[in-house]
This record gives structure tokens, sequence and C-alpha cells, in this order.
């Protein structure tokens, strides 16, 4: 069984509390998040790849706050998370304050015992960067967002999350061309590009997911390790606004 994650809320004079102390760097939240099989946690190092025009960005490009999150489709946290992010964003997204970035970080890789946690989350990846390449922005988080809808997460029950067939599906759904998709994902047009994102997040420190930093156009940062909640995120980003006005 896959841990239950915390749901538990906080009250505003903690929430303060925890803002500031992310602010500062003296935390970094540890769970639930779906860890890398035979990985150890360690503290993010000052190495996270800055935001350009080859990143998917949803909001205001000149935000005050980022939130960039390194995510995997097949993970459950990660669907956890990608709700509370588009909540995060019909907040503050419709203000320009915030604008979220997703990075690839799929756990498709064998630990020392050949075990694999989400064979299929590279290719589920590539499938998300093939409708940003044919579609656009737009594409890219309508695909994005209906995987996350649709796709049952990795779990004893369901080991091999998405049927792939419906990847081609959702293609449709989004209104993207069916050949040049086809084309696009059997190819493994996008396969280094989605290693390159993955390697960017290991020397960033990240090693599970999903695994963000919340960063200011000032360059404060604050990394949130897990699946927090809606007003945890919240309360670190009105922390982070207060100190950019």
């Amino acid at each position: 069984m896959e841990p239950t994650p915390q749901k538990q809320g906080i009250n505003l004079p903690t929430a303060i509390v925890i803002a500031a102390l992310l602010i500062a760097g003296a935390i970094v939240w540890n769970k639930p998040a779906q860890v890398i099989p035979g990985a150890q946690q360690k503290a993010p190092e000052n190495v996270l790849a800055p935001v350009t025009s080859e990143d998917h960005v949803l909001g205001n490009e000149n935000a005050q706050v980022f939130i960039v999150e390194y995510s995997d489709t097949a993970c459950p946290f990660c669907k956890l998370f990608h709700v509370t992010m588009k909540k995060i964003m019909e907040s503050y997204g419709k203000q320009g304050n915030v604008a979220w970035v997703y990075r690839h970080f799929p756990l498709d890789k064998p630990n020392a015992e050949g075990f694999i946690l989400h064979p299929n989350a590279g290719r589920e990846a590539q499938a998300l960067e093939c409708a940003a390449d044919i579609g656009g922005n737009e594409a890219f988080w309508t695909y994005t967002n209906r995987l996350y809808d649709i796709t049952p997460s990795v779990t004893s029950q369901s080991p091999q999350g998405l049927d792939q067939t419906q990847l081609y599906k959702i293609a449709e759904f989004t209104g993207l061309d069916a050949a040049k998709f086809k084309t696009c994902l059997d190819s493994g047009k996008f396969k280094e590009k989605v290693e390159e994102s993955y390697l960017e997040g290991v020397n960033a420190g990240v090693a599970g997911t999903p695994y963000s930093f919340i960063i200011t156009r000032s360059g404060k940062k604050a990394p949130i390790n897990g699946a927090r909640s809606y007003n945890e995120v919240k309360a670190a980003i009105d922390a982070m606004l207060a100190q950019e006005n």
C-alpha cells in the first residue's frame, strides 16, 4: 500500500511561522512524496536551472513569484498536488502574481535491484512534450490536465498506471493532429529532453515527486517536498509576495 497523504490543516499563526521558515530556507517539507527507489533525501543545492522560454509556464511570465514543480505523471502524490496547483492558479494566476512552471521528473529508472517504480512515466512525459510541440503552450496544459484527470496512479492495485493507448486519445481530446502526435510520440523525439529535465532536477536536489521550488524575481527560494496542502502553499506564497512588495 502506498502511504496516505497528510491532509491536516494549520492555523494562521502556525502558517505565518512556517512561511517565514520557508523563506529563510530553514525547513524542507518531507512528505507525502513518491521517492526514487534506493535514493537518499538531501537538502536542495543552489543549482536550480533558471526559468527560460524552453519551460512550460502557466500564468504571467513576469509574475513576482514562480512555482517550479518537478513532477511524475504516474505519481499519486503528483495527482493530488496538481489539483492544489490548479487551485493556486485560480487564486493567484488571474491577478498575474504567480506563475506555474512544470518540469519532468519521471521515476522510471531501475534501482540496484532492477525495480522500476513508474515504467511508463518517461513516455508519458514525452507525450506532454509532443502536445506542446504540435499545439503550443495551451495544448501542453490542456493535455497535462486531462492526463492527470483520467490516469490511475501507479499503485499495488494498478501497477501499470495509465493504459498507454489513452495517450493518443488524450491527444484527440486536446484537438491535436492525431497523425502528427503519433509520429512524434512513437519516434521518441523528446526522450532526451525529458532526461535532461530529470537530471536538472537531480542537480537541484530533487529525490522524489512532487518536488517544487517557490522562487521570486528578486532571487528568494523556498523548496517544498511533497504534496503540500493549498493552505500551506498559500502561506508561503503570501509571505514571499509580502517580501517583494
